[in-house]
């Protein structure tokens, strides 16, 4: 199987497991008539249901995990492949839930987008901006580097997008962070302010730079070839 066609395959799957996942998000928001998160207390979730749910968030990632594992051929396209399958996976997400629930209204929706340590909140359009730029970069690292030559960013701009993933979590979870009681009544009740976008503007621009580095290698590589080939 040649890239594209891997490529390929785990967009299908990733878009299967959309469809799944908010089947079940689906079965569950309704069950406590939760459709919308945003309102007053937005967990109303059993203990032994809130550990269900984490563990069902857990499964979820190693799935994901374990498909990128079988596309790829390497640590770089293997990591590559798991972008792209996060990324697919939580945009369709969404996608399939406003015919499902009728929700999200629209992308500045408030959405749970997670609980494991800690619940996050933001609107729909963050996650959905961060899984865009995953498709677009690992679709660049499995596509368009090649097995003697991997395209792959250096270092420091790792460095700056690993900054840029801890800023946007700490937007994602500052209110349970600064909550005044970590308990789990506490945080299940709890509900966010403001989202701090000029915050999270720069921690997508951080997390977005190893796609600009490799952006510029493709360039400077081709500018290259051009020139060692006595084009203009």
């Amino acid at each position: 199987m040649n890239d594209s066609r891997r490529w390929s395959a785990v967009c299908v799957f990733s878009i299967a497991m959309a469809l799944l996942e908010a089947a079940i998000v689906t079965y569950l928001r309704v069950f406590l008539d939760r459709v919308d998160p945003y309102q007053p207390n937005p967990l109303p979730v059993p203990a032994w249901l809130m550990h269900i749910e984490i563990a069902r968030e857990a499964a979820t990632v190693v799935m994901l995990a374990s498909v990128a594992w079988l596309a790829g051929r390497n640590w770089r396209a293997r990591f590559g492949y798991f972008l792209i399958a996060f990324g697919v996976w939580d945009i369709l997400y969404y996608v399939f839930l406003v015919p499902f629930t009728g929700w999200p209204r629209s992308l500045l929706d408030w959405d749970v987008l997670f609980l494991i340590p800690l619940p996050w909140w933001g609107p729909v359009l963050a996650p959905v901006a961060i899984a865009a730029m995953m498709v677009v970069g690992g679709t660049l690292i499995t596509q368009f580097g090649k097995r003697e030559a991997p395209l792959w960013p250096q270092f420091s701009w790792w460095l700056a997008s690993l900054a840029g993933a801890l800023l946007a979590l700490y937007v994602f979870m500052a209110d349970a962070i600064h909550a005044p009681e970590w308990s789990e009544d506490a945080l299940s009740g709890m509900l966010p302010g403001a989202f701090d976008w000029p915050l999270f503007l720069l921690a997508l621009g951080l997390m977005g730079s190893p796609i600009a580095n490799m952006c510029w290698q493709l360039r400077a590589g081709a500018f290259s070839r051009r020139r060692n080939d006595g084009q203009p």
